[in-house]
């Protein structure tokens, strides 16, 4: 959902909140509304201009990832392209980021079959500004070398239709993730917002039993 289907109290509070985000963090946190950075994307051949507040009223999945034409990489944004449909049934867009330019994320669709698969908005982030404020940019020293130094760890971040961060993942760029897994999570974020008072076990799937967490179930789980 558009920025400007909002009415204007909205875009207010969340300038409001991007303000004080610059003046108080460096990174975003689960449980707050993140920044609203304005980005460059790659989709359907075209280039276009973004912003995260462009979403609000849809869920995203935000996964950032080391590069493009490295070789985790392509295997972990085929799968998301794979269950693309999946997530947009459920109200969410997907974006994959890294700090490539719009224009390596052109050439490398064109050249890689996989690749070329992907329908959701590639995002680029070459001066490493959205990957640093979400904790994944790699950074070194002054003078030291530090390998992938400027390249972003393997983060996934869902946030909620109103702007909020309500799960995140960070690991280390040797492992590609599970799209498989982010869905379930969705699904799961997405219940508890449903269902005011429950919560989801170990490996929820939809249609598994929640918990209402109470007194009496203490230490009977």
């Amino acid at each position: 959902m558009k920025k400007d289907e909002h009415n204007c109290e909205d875009c207010e509070f969340y300038d409001d909140i991007e303000e004080a985000y610059f003046e108080h963090s460096s990174q975003v946190r689960v449980g707050e509304v993140i920044p609203d950075y304005e980005f460059e994307v790659f989709q359907n051949d075209e280039v276009k201009t973004m912003k995260f507040s462009d979403l609000l009223g849809k869920w995203g999945v935000f996964v950032f990832y080391p590069a493009d034409f490295t070789f985790v990489c392509p295997t972990e944004l085929e799968e998301l392209a794979k269950l693309y449909p999946k997530f947009k049934e459920q109200g969410a867009e997907i974006i994959s980021f890294s700090t490539d330019t719009v224009f390596v994320h052109k050439a490398w669709k064109d050249t890689s079959d996989g690749i070329r698969a992907i329908e959701y908005p590639m995002g680029a982030d070459p001066s490493g500004k959205i990957s640093s404020a979400f904790g994944t940019l790699i950074e070194g020293g002054e003078s030291e070398f530090t390998p992938d130094e400027g390249l972003s760890l393997r983060g996934t971040f869902i946030v909620d239709p109103n702007g909020i961060l309500r799960g995140m993942e960070i690991s280390d760029n040797s492992v590609g993730r599970s799209a498989s897994e982010t869905f379930r999570k969705l699904q799961a974020m997405q219940y508890v917002e449903q269902n005011d008072g429950k919560v989801c076990p170990a490996s929820w799937e939809p249609g598994d039993d929640d918990i209402e967490p109470g007194m009496d179930l203490v230490g009977k789980i």
